[in-house]
């Protein structure tokens, strides 16, 4: 077996950012060989990755890219168990790095995602290198690519533990308006609506909520067709509540996000339409 020397194992950690006993020990096993002692490093953080599979993720970070034209953006989220991990800052840049290889490549499946190449090196490579690093588990939950002809606006709330893409239908969108689809996306972080408009809630949805508020009616001793119009009033409730474009604006009571759509397309000089909208949360 080589000798092992400090100056090699101190080079080893901050190569890999890995502990100095592990760092010690994968030297051994590979002989001083430095590239080997790296690989072992990263099949450690892979196998203990399975060790860990049943805890819980609760904290992370999520990250987005978008072009600078508006048309191309990305959105990631990696979990982890601790606060302590989602604020390291090596932990933060792989996150990063997660958002702008869903954004150069597309992948469509997190296999995909890992294998893809950066820099000479598999994805994967530095997860496992993470993995490594940090002993709890780590998760790419979840990415999404989005194209459009339209606008894409993002926003990441403090902390980065809450971001959204919002797509609008116009391209023709300047610094004002671009300020506004970004208070809607904003709308998205604080309000967290279930739908964009009355037209995606599904008639199954409609018909449970219904029928809760008038058995909530009738067990407040309304008669059957009182307790029907009670139902229809507060099902128009439940649209304001849960429907992004007829929500109250968080920034002016007086207005609805469809009144910020409007003043949106008299800048555009054209219909401006919400598209989607993607909002991706730590923990919720």
């Amino acid at each position: 077996m080589a000798n092992i020397t400090a100056q090699q194992v101190k080079e080893l950690r901050d190569k890999t950012g890995a502990g100095m006993a592990d760092c010690k020990k994968a030297l051994e096993e590979a002989n001083g060989d430095m590239a080997a002692a790296v690989d072992e490093l990263r099949k450690r953080g892979a196998a203990s990755a399975e060790k860990r599979a049943d805890r819980d993720t609760n904290e992370g970070v999520v990250a987005t890219k978008v072009s600078e034209n508006g048309q191309k953006a990305s959105i990631a989220q990696v979990t982890c168990e601790t606060d302590f991990v989602a604020r390291n800052e090596e932990f933060v840049d792989f996150v990063g790095t997660i958002a702008s290889v869903v954004f150069d490549k597309s992948p469509s499946t997190k296999e995909e995602l890992l294998a893809t190449d950066i820099n000479g090196n598999k994805v994967e490579d530095r997860y496992n290198e993470i993995l490594a690093k940090f002993s709890e588990k780590i998760d790419v939950s979840k990415f999404e690519n989005l194209e459009t002809s339209g606008y894409l606006v993002d926003y990441i709330h403090g902390g980065s533990k809450l971001g959204v893409i919002v797509e609008v239908s116009s391209s023709k969108i300047n610094e004002e308006s671009r300020a506004l689809v970004r208070d809607i996306a904003m709308q998205v972080a604080a309000m967290n609506p279930s739908f964009l408009d009355r037209s995606t809630v599904t008639q199954e949805i409609l018909d449970k909520e219904k029928e809760l508020y008038k058995q909530q009616a009738q067990e407040e001793g309304k008669p059957a067709d009182i307790a029907e119009r009670v139902a229809e009033g507060r099902i128009n409730k439940f649209f304001k509540e849960n429907c992004l474009v007829e929500q109250q604006y968080v920034k002016d009571g007086n207005m609805t996000i469809t009144d910020v759509l409007k003043q949106i397309s008299e800048k555009a000089g054209e219909d401006v339409k919400i598209n989607q909208f993607i909002r991706y949360s730590i923990g919720g």
